[in-house]
């Protein structure tokens, strides 16, 4: 009996694990469905900040984040041509910083444009008060959900 169950035991277990997998590599679509405009709108403005920062040393990795932008413009709704120009001047103004008071850099990195901190400005401006600013001007109903607003209704028969 305990050599059966020996050999048993480790069955199980692998058993249990490529279950654990299986459920693990499930294909589901992206959450922006239901997350709300706000943050949906917000996270259009941080991608295409990352974007416009990586878009000359990183053409592939722009072109990615870029996508992910406009697939996230699907699930939000918001005033996308009054908006335009408002999100490239943001994104313009945050990446123009100079960020030069990390005292943990060397002065040769940063005079010789090793470091530009791209993310942290795109950072920045994701958790500014302009970014809010702009979400209580272009989006209609920023604690609402595409998912809310688009569920198919509830056949109560």
């Amino acid at each position: 009996m305990k050599q059966a169950l020996i050999h048993t035991l480790p069955l199980i277990f692998m058993l249990s694990t490529l279950t654990c997998h299986a459920n693990n590599d499930r294909i589901i679509g992206p959450q922006a469905a239901a997350r709300t405009y706000a943050q949906n709108y917000k996270d259009i403005v941080l991608a295409r900040c990352v974007a416009t920062a990586y878009e000359k040393d990183r053409p592939e990795l722009a072109m990615d984040v870029q996508g992910s932008a406009i697939a996230l413009g699907d699930w939000t709704y918001y005033e996308r041509g009054k908006s335009y120009d408002a999100i490239n001047a943001i994104v313009s103004r945050y990446l123009a910083r100079h960020y030069y008071l990390n005292p943990s850099f060397k002065s040769d990195d940063l005079q010789g444009g090793r470091f530009h901190f791209h993310f942290l400005k795109c950072l920045d401006l994701y958790h500014s008060e302009e970014l809010e600013t702009q979400v209580k001007q272009f989006v209609g109903n920023p604690t609402r959900t595409y998912r809310q607003d688009k569920s198919p209704p509830i056949n109560t028969k």
